[in-house]
């Protein structure tokens, strides 16, 4: 007695190809919000012991440019522009230096591809990163900004206002990171253009406006920090105008939100270089 293999009856040749004709049936995409919330644990997770001494240099820079500034101003207009300033130059410290040179390294050394093989879109990527960054700056910027206060004798009333000055200045600051970073064509300028925003933010953000020849105060309207500074140092004011600082940070959010854009077009372009 003989027996002949099933995939030889003409009835199982049939149904073996219009099984290898129907395609193949693919996992659900990852969503946006799920794949950041882990994007996110997993950089602060590994962000956490390096970066927490640099945030103690960004703090102690900060505090030490205010004291620096004590011996030539004496307060009004000019201490709110040098606390706030200094305030938002430990988010820029943060956000903008070190994610640059965090995503120059990461291109440099291949670290992309291992990104672009998770089941996660480019903008959790860039988001997660940007945020993780971003939330080392909280504990220095509110140190700095109380500091400040004290050190220029201005009300700590209104310091809630940092809750919406970080995330939005933060965002802003760290999209123009990460988008230096990736599109940067060596780690080493990476690093260059990192510092030279830092600079900027230094110089542009503490020095008061008023003091700034008007050249100059065109290159600060641009700088994306510039309207988190302004916002918080109009709290300062005996009766502040909340439809300016609104204003402020509209423009902060906008500008956000543009920068991160920009970053996660960036990463798709490093990505599938």
């Amino acid at each position: 007695m003989s027996a002949v293999p099933a995939d030889v009856l003409p009835g199982a040749v049939l149904a073996a190809e219009e099984a290898a004709s129907e395609p193949a049936v693919l996992g659900p995409r990852a969503r946006l919000w799920p794949s950041l919330a882990a994007v996110y644990r997993a950089q602060l997770s590994r962000a956490r012991v390096a970066r927490i001494p640099l945030l103690f240099v960004a703090t102690f820079q900060s505090v030490g440019i205010m004291i620096l500034m004590r011996g030539v101003v004496d307060g009004g207009s000019e201490a709110r522009a040098v606390v706030a300033g200094s305030a938002v130059l430990v988010v820029a410290f943060v956000a903008l230096n070190l994610l640059a040179q965090y995503f120059g390294q990461l291109r440099a050394s291949g670290g992309l591809d291992h990104y672009a093989t998770l089941p996660v879109p480019p903008a959790a990527v860039v988001l997660g990163a940007a945020g993780a960054y971003a939330s080392f700056t909280v504990p220095g910027t509110v140190v700095t900004a109380a500091f400040g206060c004290v050190l220029f004798g201005l009300p700590l009333a209104h310091l809630w206002v940092l809750a919406a000055v970080i995330p939005l200045s933060g965002a802003a600051l760290a999209g123009l990171g990460a988008a230096l970073g990736l599109l940067a064509p060596r780690p080493e300028f990476a690093t260059l253009l990192g510092q030279l925003g830092m600079s900027a933010a230094l110089l542009l953000g503490v020095l008061p406006a008023e003091r700034l020849p008007e050249a100059v105060r065109v290159v600060r309207d641009l700088l994306p920090s510039t309207y988190g500074v302004e916002a918080f140092a109009r709290t300062f004011a005996p009766h502040p105008d909340w439809a300016l600082v609104l204003g402020d940070l509209a423009v902060c959010g906008v500008v956000g939100v543009l920068s991160l854009a920009v970053a996660t077009w960036a990463y798709r372009r490093a990505a599938v270089r």
